[in-house]
């Protein structure tokens, strides 16, 4: 697979004839999987080359920032799964220099001309353009004739009758529900950070956590305590994962920390993706530290058994 990262929508292309998905795709999630794979199918039987367009920032930190969300998954990791799901190429396209385009441009230039669309797949409320006044009837005409068929189709799968969308998937994880935002991803919810110096409390206590950083307008699960896996330097270990201000040492900024189980090894610096399992318990606040070590230590043992039900 290959990504591609500009900030020059117009000064890269692709050899194709080429099949695309424009989307945001926050999350990949089932919905988002069933487009890409009906998308790469038709792909590889017409000999096309299969492409995602998606956007960084997300649209709406510009469109209407008091609503913007936080996202499910970076940039890097979009890329990867829609990977999975057979896409070929990945472009990353910068949401300002998009918006500015006219809607013809975009049509033209960028989808007829660079990535020589066959095939365009794109959301029923598709918007392009300059003022977003391009919609899917335009890109239908504009596809007419500049010769790429359009395809509006509906980015919000279904799971057990429920509609599955990002929204629906943020909320879930925001919420702590992240056993049921597992299912609608088809995978558990992760977050990828740098581990940084805190005050080393967990040591003291006998249980040393790895202090994430995790980047702005990521979506943390809500407070609580977590059993989940971490992967560092290509290995995975199991983890109980704290997410909150630590109320029984006066905590005010919220935090992620992750205790490996079984693990001793120095990880400053290092990058620590961690990813949710199911929460054990909801974030608390103890009379004493040896109450607090106390039910630490049946955090552990309760993770340890939920996750050995984990294939």
């Amino acid at each position: 697979m290959t990504v591609i990262l500009t900030s020059d929508p117009l000064g890269w292309s692709v050899d194709g004839p080429t099949a695309v998905a424009i989307g945001v795709f926050d999350g990949v999630h089932l919905g988002h999987r069933a487009v890409l794979t009906r998308l790469v199918e038709r792909a590889r039987a017409s000999g096309l080359v299969a492409v995602a367009l998606t956007f960084d920032p997300h649209p709406l930190e510009f469109l209407a920032p008091d609503r913007a969300p936080d996202v499910l998954t970076t940039v890097g990791d979009r890329a990867e799964l829609m990977g999975e799901c057979g896409i070929e190429v990945v472009g990353v396209l910068p949401f300002l220099q998009i918006r500015d385009l006219a809607p013809v441009t975009f049509a033209v230039e960028v989808l007829a001309n660079r990535l020589r669309a066959a095939v365009v797949a794109v959301g029923e409320d598709f918007r392009f353009g300059r003022g977003r006044v391009g919609d899917v009837d335009l890109l239908r005409r504009l596809g007419r004739e500049r010769g790429f068929e359009v395809e509006g189709v509906d980015l919000i799968g279904e799971w057990e009758g429920r509609k599955v969308s990002s929204s629906l998937v943020r909320q879930l994880v925001t919420a702590g529900d992240v056993e049921t935002a597992a299912e609608l991803l088809g995978r558990h919810h992760g977050l990828v950070g740098t581990v940084i110096h805190g005050d080393a409390r967990g040591r003291l206590i006998g249980f040393p956590t790895a202090n994430i950083h995790i980047p702005e307008r990521m979506a943390v699960p809500g407070n609580g305590v977590y059993a989940g896996r971490a992967e560092v330097d290509g290995s995975t270990w199991e983890a109980v994962i704290n997410v909150g201000v630590r109320p029984t040492f006066a905590g005010a900024d919220r935090t992620v920390e992750a205790h490996l189980l079984d693990f001793d090894r120095e990880l400053y610096g290092r990058q620590l993706r961690v990813s949710f399992v199911t929460k054990l318990r909801d974030e608390q606040r103890f009379e004493s530290v040896d109450a607090l070590v106390a039910q630490i230590g049946r955090d552990v043992e309760a993770g340890r058994r939920r996750l050995a039900q984990e294939p």
